[in-house]
């Protein structure tokens, strides 16, 4: 036991004595080594601490930054996928819209080459039938 303070105060050993008591002087002193003991061990910790958060803060900012860039890729994938879809399904539509055309002008053809015979065929009935139009047109016009 290395106690700086002896006290042998309250023993009932005569041979024992009495050790002198501090001055206040050197227990300020000691106070104040011990304090700074104590800076010095906080300081160290502080250290660490900050070191660790540096640490965690680094791994969390590199796991950000990989989580965005798979989410980058992905969104660039999906991206990539979608305008290929839409590319298919507008060549699809302009296909069958080229077809549904081509299949119109030809009924359209035929029905003008089969009015035009039917016209040459029975030109009286074609045009008292256009008068007889003419004639309900005006009258629904009056109105």
């Amino acid at each position: 036991m290395n106690d700086p303070y002896p006290t042998n105060a309250g023993s009932l050993d005569p041979q024992a004595g009495f050790a002198p008591a501090p001055s206040v002087s050197q227990a300020a002193h000691d106070l104040r080594v011990a304090a700074e003991e104590k800076i010095k061990d906080l300081a160290g910790q502080a250290g660490a601490l900050k070191d660790k958060a540096f640490e965690t803060a680094t791994q969390f900012r590199d796991q950000a930054t990989e989580k965005a860039r798979e989410a980058r890729t992905l969104a660039t994938e999906k991206a990539i996928a979608l305008k290929t879809s839409a590319t298919e399904k507008a060549a699809h539509f302009r296909e069958v819209a080229q077809e549904q055309w081509t299949d119109t002008r030809e009924r359209a053809r035929e029905v003008h080459t089969t009015a035009e015979d039917y016209i040459r065929e029975h030109p009286t009935k074609c045009v008292l039938g256009a008068l007889g139009i003419g004639f309900l047109i005006g009258l629904i016009a009056r109105r």
